[in-house]
């Protein structure tokens, strides 16, 4: 099981116990619960899938995805308070969690032939529309229509991968390097509280 396979699982596991904690302080039953964390955790790469042709989309080749909805289901059930202590290690990964899927989706957009662009808008769209579907299911504002850069970090750690590929043949290191800006842009934009806000 190699790196990149291991991480995507844990963001996989931690975008389904926010979706799934969502749930529960919405009063959600547990099917209700299951649905939100399965859209939350997987609804980005499913969209972008969609969008590109490539269906059946890729969890469904998978049941490792399935299965680890149902032990954030279980987990979020079973030992909510506790996780609720870890908020600051769960944005961590979540975090971690975004930039992966922002390039793993530019990948595979670039693989079935499409610019670039639509290259770095997919990769958002992979990172980010688990979430606002979360958002929007569960009445609540998307975050990335608020104050806090979000998608941005994305766009940015997108551009950084598409330049790097122009200079390097190390895809890993790529990879990697890119994560890091979408992770540090993110995690530093919540620390001092940047934002895109524009004041007239």
């Amino acid at each position: 099981m190699d790196w990149i396979y291991c991480l995507d699982i844990i963001g996989t596991l931690v975008f389904a116990i926010s979706g799934v904690l969502t749930a529960l302080e919405n009063k959600f039953d547990l099917v209700g619960a299951a649905i939100i964390g399965m859209v939350t955790a997987v609804g980005g790469g499913t969209l972008r899938d969609v969008l590109i042709g490539q269906t059946p989309v890729g969890w469904m080749y998978d049941l490792n995805y399935v299965f680890v909805v149902l032990v954030a289901l279980l987990l979020s059930y079973l030992f909510k308070e506790q996780i609720l202590k870890w908020r600051k290690g769960m944005f961590l990964f979540d975090t971690i969690g975004i930039g992966l899927f922002t390039i793993l989706g530019l990948q595979k957009t670039l693989e079935v032939g499409l610019s670039p662009l639509i290259a770095i808008l997919m990769g958002v769209v992979s990172a980010v529309f688990g979430g606002v579907i979360r958002d929007v299911l569960t009445n609540v504002v998307p975050l990335i229509f608020r104050n806090e850069i979000y998608a941005s970090a994305c766009v940015a750690g997108g551009i950084v991968f598409l330049v790097l590929e122009q200079l390097s043949t190390v895809s890993t290191l790529n990879t990697v390097v890119s994560m890091l800006v979408v992770f540090c842009i993110r995690y530093f934009a919540v620390k001092y509280k940047w934002s895109l806000n524009v004041t007239t």
